[in-house]
């Protein structure tokens, strides 16, 4: 009896826990794609493997004719003056917010980007995943105040991120981005 009964609560803390885990990712109320498309420039991140050694990191989006997003994301790999690295996924709203997206790097699979946080002059936003292994802060400087730096790290910790997994990403323009 005291064996079922340990394994039953074995059980009941993995399901809290792993529900904990699962419980949705909210996203913004909704975006106005026109004014969200531009450059946005990555001040920190949970990175991909490919992004893991990011030196000025750009995000651009485009809206196609199509209601598509093209996308291109350069850096420079390895340290500022490192050499240049681009791609060119593109990116499928799939929910009528607008906060919600399909992005895809390679045909067929779609990867879920989330505009989680965005504020009201579309000059900061966090992007975020429902699985919780990857976010990406963003704005359209490359530096922004080390108090609202501070306040979106606390916004991906309740949002149930890792922080300690965050890395600031190192920029450097000597112009206009692209002009670096």
């Amino acid at each position: 009896m005291r064996k079922a009964t340990l394994i039953s609560i074995v059980l009941v803390y993995s399901m809290i826990v792993g529900c904990q885990t699962m419980r949705p990712i909210h996203t913004v109320e909704s975006v106005d794609l026109k004014r969200f498309m531009g450059d946005w420039y990555v001040i920190a991140s949970i990175p991909t493997f490919i992004e893991k050694d990011a030196y000025n990191a750009l995000e651009s989006y485009r809206l196609d004719p199509d209601g598509t997003i093209a996308t291109t994301f350069r850096f420079n790999k390895g340290s500022l003056d490192g050499p240049l690295k681009e791609y060119k996924p593109r990116g499928f709203v799939r929910h009528a917010s607008n906060a919600v997206w399909g992005m895809q790097f390679i045909w067929p699979i779609k990867a879920d980007y989330r505009v989680v946080y965005l504020d009201e002059n579309y000059s900061q936003t966090i992007i975020g995943r429902k699985q919780r292994d990857y976010v990406w802060v963003m704005a359209r400087s490359p530096e922004i105040p080390e108090a609202d730096y501070q306040r979106l790290v606390e916004l991906i910790s309740n949002l149930g991120y890792d922080t300690s997994k965050l890395r600031k990403v190192p920029q450097q323009w000597a112009g206009p981005a692209g002009d670096s």
